[in-house]
């Protein structure tokens, strides 16, 4: 722009952010550009969707006989989803679309933050070895929580827009600080960098707690001696010159691992393993539904499909629970009875809701009845082996293939049909097969409360991982309940040992031993030497959070902190 004349002090530039009430100012800016061949820069269009019909038509408008020079650029961020597009299909097409992606890798990301940075802010700090040090500990936290984001929930339970603005505002509140103090308030930093300047952008707890532990081990007073290792061997730089860190990076960053974000090498064969069933499943998806008719029948392939997957989930879809019955058998009503109770009427809720709507389909497929789009729905999810919406709505967090979530309800309903046989706990519990696990942990705290009095409030659950499989559990223990089906991600555990490792390669999730659950006060709780492990429902995170889990460690708690290590309910 400045070569040709344009820039905003000359006024042939109109810069325009646009947000609440900026549309008029971006209208007129485009007028008076059009008329008089000006540049126009509208930012950020994705915040102002309502907006974006009226600028598709201004954009057709002032194509016609405006002035030779007259040009309009347009920024917005990309989309989360397909399904979150907004901008219409018009502006798209009349547009040179420029996608700018950041650099992908701890190398490019690492050189990149350092980029933001020159010589002379090196040197602007009093204290220039602590500002270095510091300064380039950022760098690498700023590389690694950004970079972090592709491993998928066991990188971070949700995403974050981390930005240049947050390491350069990082580095002058460190400049500040450093002037400030005569020692360096190592506290102070790491609470504004992770609390503030990026722990800002999160909203989840566990999230904080990795962003927290990311600082602590980084930014430390043994890094100014040159003995904090950011990535197993890769130490914290020297003193150097701006472009001797360049060369730093160069010469001794190694190769490209999730080990430089304290994950294991399965993080990423978990993510791409992720990222390949999807990008297939939309290639499926992607196929033409209508095909010829097979053998003149007058049915399309999909709907034979459909219909067959229809007949063999209605013959095995046991008859609902009597309610009435097992509410007559429950006379004592103990925390675990009303859970089991409360279980078995959410699963009549789900297995209500498959038998009418696949009635329903069935009726529509023998042509009985019109299609409905609910019915269509449910159909081409029948065909494409996933859960429908509609069975989603009253069921559990699951991540499974129709065929394996089917599977999985029929064995709930097993267990739950044996539990409430005589509603006796059973010897050990299948924790996952729960719509709410929550309710039976707290069931196990509530019925140790009533037993020894103890208020409600003050316990908590005591974590004992046996060495012993399910089958070899026969007897329920005397206090709280032994529970099985749990998997480890992003470590395992070491039965010998009794305490968490590291995974083996390709064993993504390994089997957890029976663990046993009991109520405890509060100030008997152990814990030394533990990892506060979050229990989800599945690969998920995030919003199936159950429960935290404080296992034994060899090792110290941060090392399974960056790992992403959290216990699953559903592999």
């Amino acid at each position: 722009g400045t070569r040709l004349d344009f820039t905003i002090d000359n006024g042939k530039i109109h810069n325009v952010s646009l947000g609440q009430g900026q549309e008029v100012v971006a209208e007129h800016a485009m007028e008076v550009a059009a008329a008089e061949g000006h540049w126009v820069i509208l930012q950020n269009i994705h915040l102002v969707a309502r907006w974006l019909d009226t600028l598709e038509k201004l954009v057709e408008h002032h194509s016609l006989g405006s002035h030779d020079d007259y040009r309009l650029f347009m920024s917005a961020e990309p989309a989360p989803s397909p399904e979150a597009h907004i901008i219409p299909q018009g502006l798209l097409d009349n547009s040179i679309k420029i996608t700018s992606e950041p650099p992908t890798g701890m190398r490019a990301n690492l050189h990149g933050a350092l980029d933001l940075f020159s010589q002379e802010t090196l040197e602007q700090c009093s204290k220039e070895n602590e500002f270095r040090c510091i300064l380039f500990a950022l760098c690498y936290f700023h590389a690694a929580v950004a970079e972090r984001r592709r491993f998928g929930t066991q990188g971070w339970n949700r995403s974050y827009p981390f930005n240049n603005g947050d390491l350069t505002v990082s580095v002058n509140v460190l400049h500040n600080y450093l002037e400030a103090n005569a020692k360096v308030p190592w506290d102070d930093l790491r609470y504004l960098f992770g609390e503030i300047m990026y722990g800002g952008h999160i909203t989840d707890d566990w999230d904080r707690r990795l962003c927290r532990t990311y600082l602590s081990e980084y930014v430390q007073p043994e890094m100014l001696d040159g003995e904090v290792a950011l990535a197993p061997g890769f130490m914290i730089p020297p003193r150097l010159d701006y472009e001797d860190y360049h060369q730093y990076i160069d010469d001794n960053l190694p190769g490209e691992s999730p080990h430089l974000y304290g994950l294991h090498p399965n993080a990423e064969m978990g993510f791409l393993t992720v990222t390949s069933e999807r990008l297939f499943r939309t290639v499926l998806e992607l196929q033409p539904k209508e095909s010829e008719a097979a053998g003149g029948s007058g049915t399309s392939r999909e709907e034979q499909a459909s219909q067959s997957v229809l007949d063999e989930i209605i013959g095995q879809l046991p008859e609902p629970f009597n309610m009435e019955e097992m509410m007559a058998k429950a006379k004592e009503k103990t925390p675990y009875t009303v859970v089991a109770l409360q279980e078995c009427e959410r699963m009549n809720i789900l297995t209500n809701e498959i038998r009418r709507s696949l009635k329903e389909l069935d009726l529509g497929l023998q042509g009985e009845l019109t299609i409905t789009s609910e019915m269509e729905e449910l159909a081409n999810a029948l065909f494409y082996d996933s859960v429908p919406e509609s069975w989603t709505r009253y069921a559990y967090p699951s991540l499974y293939n129709l065929a394996t979530w089917y599977a999985d309800l029929l064995l709930r309903i097993r267990e739950l049909e044996v539990w409430s046989t005589d509603f006796v706990l059973p010897a050990t519990v299948w924790l996952a097969g729960f719509f709410n696990p929550q309710s039976f942990l707290t069931a196990i705290m509530q019925s140790t409360a009533r037993k020894k009095q103890w208020p409600l409030d003050k316990m908590c659950l005591a974590v004992d991982v046996t060495k012993k499989t399910r089958e070899e559990i026969t007897f329920p223990p005397r206090e709280g309940s032994y529970v099985h089906g749990l998997f480890m991600e992003g470590a395992r555990w070491d039965v010998p040992s009794g305490s968490i490792a590291d995974a083996r390669m390709k064993e993504l999730t390994p089997a957890m031993p029976v663990i046993l659950l009991r109520a405890i006060p509060v100030d008997r709780m152990d814990t030394t030497n533990v990892y506060e492990c979050p229990v989800y429902k599945t690969r998920m995170r995030g919003p199936t959070y159950v429960w935290t889990f404080n296992l034994k460690t060899k090792e110290k708690a941060a090392k399974w902190v960056l790992a992403g290590v959290a216990l699953l309910l559903e592999a």
